[in-house]
């Protein structure tokens, strides 16, 4: 509980910012269709529905909402994460989603909307993990593996917060999907899955003991949607974001998501 209330503490202060813009203000983008890539791996913000097979997710809703109140159609389309960032930069879709840290390194590539969520940095590890209780006796654990995707924030989290700073350190082993480092970590092939709190949760939630979070937060990063430098869709996706933490739409989706979906239910 403790967890869950940090994280949705970071979520609350995002939704409380005052606001001044709603719906009756937004732009009208007249039907037009925009491509909205995303990974499909990151529960509960977007995933496949283990019992439907339908995408789904906290981004899904929010999405089709900012749609909605814009008035574009949304077509959605999937990648992987490391071609993600670069397939947006070149244009070959709108807007991606998946749970994106606003970086300035990425921003060189890619505009972002303002953040429309905050979340920490946690340890996802075994349900039955007793070897170590946190990220110094991680370190202090010579034979364990941290799993993850290059490039990403818990790459860099791995990296430069729990281990030596090495970027090649043999400790990590790289994955090409978040969904692969958890199934890793399953199967004991890693010991470690660096994770924000939101994804995380995610899958304890699904794992039925199988899987927990360790130690405190190892840092905070905001969320943005992407889109090819200088779209005129980030103006437009900005004031729905402020109409949506503005109503307490964000509130009801944080509930919806990160109080009542339970995943295999």
């Amino acid at each position: 509980m403790l967890f869950r209330r940090f994280v949705l503490a970071g979520l609350a202060a995002l939704a409380l910012t005052p606001i001044a813009t709603f719906a009756a203000d937004l732009p009208n983008l007249k039907g037009k269709t925009v491509v909205v890539v995303t990974e499909n791996a990151y529960p509960p913000l977007q995933f496949i529905d283990p019992k439907s097979g339908k995408q789904i997710g906290w981004e899904y809703d929010a999405m089709n909402e900012i749609a909605k109140r814009l008035n574009f159609s949304v077509q959605y389309q999937n990648t992987s994460w490391d071609a993600m960032i670069q397939a947006v930069s070149d244009g070959q879709y709108n807007i991606g989603m998946t749970g994106i840290t606003i970086k300035d390194d990425r921003k060189q590539k890619v505009d972002f909307s303002d953040p429309y969520m905050r979340s920490e940095q946690f340890m996802l590890v075994r349900g039955d993990e007793k070897r170590f209780a946190d990220a110094k006796t991680f370190s202090a654990f010579k034979d364990g593996l941290i799993g993850a995707q290059p490039g990403t924030t818990p790459f860099y989290t791995a990296v430069y917060e729990v281990l030596d700073g090495n970027e090649q350190n043999p400790r990590i082993k790289l994955f090409e999907t978040f969904g692969a480092t958890v199934q890793a970590l399953k199967t004991g092939d890693v010991d470690v899955v660096l994770t924000d709190g939101t994804a995380g949760k995610g899958y304890v939630d699904a794992s039925n003991g199988g899987l927990k979070l360790i130690g405190g937060p190892l840092g905070s990063e905001d969320f943005g949607f992407i889109f090819p430098k200088g779209s005129d869709l980030v103006a437009p996706v900005n004031a729905a974001i402020a109409s949506l933490k503005a109503d307490g739409t964000f509130d009801a989706l944080n509930k919806k998501w990160f109080l009542d979906y339970k995943m295999g239910q």
